[in-house]
């Protein structure tokens, strides 16, 4: 199956643009969801916001995990022994502790200064793992 994958031309383009798209609404959502939290759109409750920005989140995260494994079987030992892939790899978990620590404090609820510098960390990360994910070709 993965090499009919690598082999048919348009199927490794389209898995690109869904990972774009997923990495898209991931970004976003977490995006407006922060500047939520630093007081931009202070009318618009926390709780019904975040609700529908992470069911959107997780969403963005399924697609772009899902088309990156499919593009990650068809090239992996190549995809393996590139630095960038690595990192963007690495900064994935760090995504994921850091969203555990998020929610697992209640950062919702407490909208402090933690809070804040979790969910700006948080973009930080993604900004970094969509950074690392662009350097894979010239790698």
């Amino acid at each position: 199956m993965w090499q009919a994958l690598a082999a048919h031309p348009w199927a490794y383009p389209m898995l690109e643009v869904v990972h774009i798209l997923g990495i898209g609404l991931l970004l976003g959502n977490l995006l407006l969801l922060e500047l939520r939290l630093w007081g931009i759109g202070a009318s618009l409750p926390v709780r019904p916001l975040a609700r529908v920005c992470l069911t959107l989140v997780v969403l963005g995260f399924l697609l772009a995990a899902a088309s990156g494994l499919l593009m990650f079987a068809t090239r992996a030992e190549e995809l393996l022994a590139n630095r960038a892939f690595t990192v963007k790899m690495l900064l994935l978990m760090l995504a994921g502790a850091n969203a555990a620590w998020f929610h697992g404090r209640g950062s919702l609820d407490r909208l402090d200064r933690t809070a804040r510098g979790l969910m700006l960390l948080s973009t930080l990360i993604w900004v970094l793992v969509v950074t690392c994910g662009r350097w894979i070709a010239y790698l």
